[in-house]
């Protein structure tokens, strides 16, 4: 299977985002990752609900939404009438994490759990068959534009062993300094989804570094 490619919108141009949105549909990308970030599991507040539902109506590929927020069962129900596809919540933050996982199925979303770079991916020992995807996170969250935590190399090695031991088959997605550089290493170490926000709106040529990205 060939790997799925899904920019960050954090690093898009809040001014214009109808011409990025536009942009990522004729690009190679696969999905459109969308990170709604609360300001208090995080120290960064970004988008919601509403912002989500417009961009759903210029999109054509599916939205992939990383909750960095408290509590996020209260807006399972409301982020997938916005238009998200695929939902992640982080670990941190689910006390009943089987209820969580269900409730978005039950949405009609896939689900996701996502891990900060201190958390161990032993966690999900017991949860990882019902999932349909794992989110490493290789920098704190919070912020977009910082440098990849090397130790997420280890990591994947353990999650990719505990998959085949489980015989699970939840992709593995990663998100945070993502680059060109460093992307043929992610894939060789098992990563399905590359996520990538500064790398891919920063560049000079968006499309082509995204075409990159999916052919690396």
């Amino acid at each position: 299977m060939s790997h799925f490619v899904a920019p960050s919108m954090l690093s898009a141009d809040f001014t214009n985002l109808e011409k990025e949105i536009i942009r990522i549909n004729n690009s190679d990308a696969d999905w459109f990752h969308l990170d709604v970030m609360d300001g208090m599991f995080v120290p960064n507040i970004t988008f919601g609900m509403p912002v989500i539902a417009q961009m759903k109506k210029h999109a054509q590929k599916p939205f992939d939404v990383h909750l960095m927020i408290e509590n996020p069962d209260r807006y399972i129900a409301d982020f997938a009438k916005a238009g998200a596809n695929i939902l992640s919540v982080q670990y941190e933050t689910c006390p009943h994490l089987h209820r969580t996982v269900q409730l978005i199925k039950n949405h009609g979303m896939k689900a996701s759990v996502a891990l900060n770079p201190h958390t161990p991916v032993s966690v999900l020992e017991d949860i990882l068959p019902d999932l349909d995807m794992v989110l490493v996170m290789s920098v704190n969250p919070g912020f977009g534009g910082q440098s990849f935590i090397e130790n997420t190399y280890k990591k994947l090695k353990q999650l990719i062993e505990m998959k085949s031991r489980l015989n699970a088959d939840a992709l593995v997605e990663v998100d945070g300094g993502v680059t060109l550089e460093n992307a043929s290493d992610l894939l060789a170490a098992g990563v399905d989804v590359l996520v990538a926000g500064s790398t891919v709106f920063k560049s000079d040529n968006p499309k082509q570094t995204i075409s990159e990205l999916k052919n690396s």
